[in-house]
């Protein structure tokens, strides 16, 4: 079964297409890395699947269903930048917030839950900052606090804007071996990326996107240089390894 199905989206801004015929599906329990370069459209696409911005026209459906019959299904992990860090909360708030869809937005949340958010927060390695107020956080560690309100949200399909830009090492791996986990769950996340030296080992599809569709697919199918040459305007350098690199493209 298809996880996530996108049929003829398009997005205008300020009367300017965004995005254009963007229709694809991806299989449920895969890895899915939206690649291209800079104004494809790539977080775009993400928030206009999650009716975050306006659409001028398409459909988007989640296991069969409308998008808004399966909000529940859904995680989110926005881009770092886009996240006001002043804002009076701690750690464990910010979790718990990833269960409100689950307990109601105007309930206190049980022990049950608290306990399930402080979980979640050790899965990350954040446990000990749990009170700890999110601007006192390193981005790091903000990054961190977010996957854990991801994995407190217990979906079936993650979308995940840019999780690695401007982490360090160790967040890195944790985010690598939280999608790794949910794959093996056989849930399904797709990552807007923009390192294409990772991509291979990230991920076991790829959407290839400039504003309208590259080509999307297996990655060993779709990552090639023929089709990131497409996507990118012919700035890429060929690597050893087989694919490509982003050096040099804008």
């Amino acid at each position: 079964m298809d996880a996530l199905s996108v049929k003829n989206l398009a997005v205008t801004y300020d009367k300017q297409p965004v995005l254009e015929n963007v229709s694809f599906s991806v299989p449920e329990g895969s890895l899915t890395g939206i690649i291209g370069p800079n104004g494809a459209g790539k977080s775009t696409l993400i928030k206009s699947i999650l009716q975050l911005l306006p659409t001028l026209s398409g459909n988007v459906e989640v296991f069969n269903q409308p998008y808004k019959n399966q909000k529940k299904l859904i995680g989110y992990v926005p881009q770092r930048s886009e996240v006001d860090w002043e804002f009076p909360t701690n750690a464990l708030d910010v979790v718990l917030m990833g269960r409100y869809s689950h307990i109601g937005w105007f309930k206190q949340a049980s022990k049950k839950e608290v306990e399930w958010a402080k979980t979640c927060l050790d899965k990350v390695g954040m446990a000990a900052f749990a009170k700890r107020q999110i601007s006192q956080l390193s981005g790091g560690q903000q990054q961190r606090v977010f996957l854990a309100r991801a994995l407190a949200q217990d979906a079936k399909v993650y979308f995940m804007d840019e999780p690695f830009s401007g982490v360090d090492a160790a967040t890195e791996n944790a985010i690598i071996k939280l999608m790794k986990q949910w794959k093996a769950e056989g849930k399904t996340v797709l990552v807007v990326h923009h390192d294409l030296q990772t991509v291979e080992d990230y991920f076991d599809h790829v959407l290839l996107l400039n504003k309208t569709p590259i080509e999307y697919g297996e990655t060993q199918v779709v990552f090639t240089l023929n089709n990131l040459e497409k996507a990118y305007g012919g700035k890429i350098a060929f690597l050893q390894k087989g694919t490509a690199s982003s050096q040099g493209v804008k």
